[in-house]
């Protein structure tokens, strides 16, 4: 029950235009991921215990970690990515953080602006999340927000970034970290996104990251179904092979719920996709029990009344991306809403 009251007040919402997608399901494990770019050294490894492939960053002076994202970020968008320790204890450095930064350009230093936002890693302490700008002089914000992440950092978190013209918002799992409304002072020219690690012992404290989403954001979900009465989004995410909702899926569920307690009159058919990984049946049936998954979140959590919601499924028969891509893949992997 604490969960369900977590996750109906959870308001990240991504973008639905995806720009970037990387799980590293495409690279060989032990080689440096083909959509990437370091003037440093890393690789794709697999756990037994975890699932998918993750990608080893590894901690330098001056090393740098860059997507290779088609093109400069829009004004308005999303970033996700999970992220796993290993080795990070009470021996850790409380200076050890992982870095997201925007900077005005896809080079290794640090540009002439920039904006970031500093993870603290370390555990014998509750150290700050730290954030920092720059316009071409003198920082404009160089602040140590006080929190303790030190239990989300051990157990795999998800990072979910939006970037609304100025305004920068973190969200740690299902909680919102930073909010800041002028935080991007330049939205026309910090276009770049970049990571990086500070503070890490060699051979001992070690991260990895995979499933990074770039998503073009900015559109009001609650608006478009309202005005269009049909949406599509890749922003509901599941458990690979399975109908469970993850956690940070619920901000767009919210905003369906809004709708539908808005006007009491609407009505809506769930339809759930797949991508082409698996056989077609098996598809099929996890398409179907997905859209159930989202029908049941709606009924528990934000208490819509189950005549007023219809679900179905299409399985891999109706793509929008190109299934031979993880791209393509991510973008068939969704739920549809419309209006009856």
């Amino acid at each position: 029950s604490d969960n369900l009251e977590v996750y109906s007040k959870f308001d990240f919402v991504p973008g639905d235009k995806i720009i970037y997608f990387d799980d590293f399901s495409q690279d060989f494990i032990g080689d440096f991921p083909s959509k990437w770019n370091t003037n440093g050294t890393g690789e794709v490894v697999q756990f037994n215990s975890v699932e998918g492939k993750w990608f080893q960053l590894k901690a330098g002076y001056g090393i740098t970690y860059l997507p290779l994202v088609d093109g400069p970020l829009p004004e308005e968008y999303t970033i996700e990515f999970d992220f796993l320790v290993q080795s990070i204890d009470k021996k850790t450095s409380s200076t050890a953080m992982l870095n997201v930064t925007l900077d005005d350009n896809n080079g290794f230093s640090d540009g002439l602006a920039y904006a970031f936002v500093g993870l603290p890693l370390g555990q014998y302490g509750a150290f700050n999340i730290r954030v920092s700008n720059r316009n071409q002089g003198p920082n404009q914000i160089n602040s140590s927000l006080q929190t303790d992440i030190r239990q989300a950092v051990l157990n795999k978190p998800h990072v979910s970034i939006a970037v609304n013209k100025k305004r920068f918002r973190l969200w740690i799992n299902e909680k919102k970290y930073v909010d800041i409304p002028q935080f991007i002072y330049a939205p026309d020219a910090l276009k770049y996104l970049k990571f990086n690690l500070k503070g890490l012992q060699d051979g001992k404290d070690k991260i990895f990251i995979t499933n990074l989403k770039i998503a073009e954001g900015g559109v009001d979900l609650r608006r478009k179904l309202m005005a269009e009465g049909r949406i599509s989004t890749n922003g509901i995410l599941f458990d690979s092979g399975s109908a469970n909702i993850k956690p940070q899926s619920y901000g767009i569920i919210r905003q369906i719920s809004q709708v539908l307690l808005e006007d009491d009159s609407f009505k809506l058919n769930i339809i759930g996709h797949t991508d082409a990984d698996g056989e077609d049946n098996a598809n099929l049936k996890l398409s179907k029990d997905r859209a159930v998954a989202v029908k049941n979140a709606l009924v528990t959590i934000y208490n819509i009344s189950e005549d007023r919601l219809q679900t179905d499924g299409k399985g891999e028969s109706d793509p929008v991306g190109d299934n031979s891509t993880t791209d393509g893949k991510a973008q068939n992997r969704r739920v549809e809403f419309v209006k009856m």
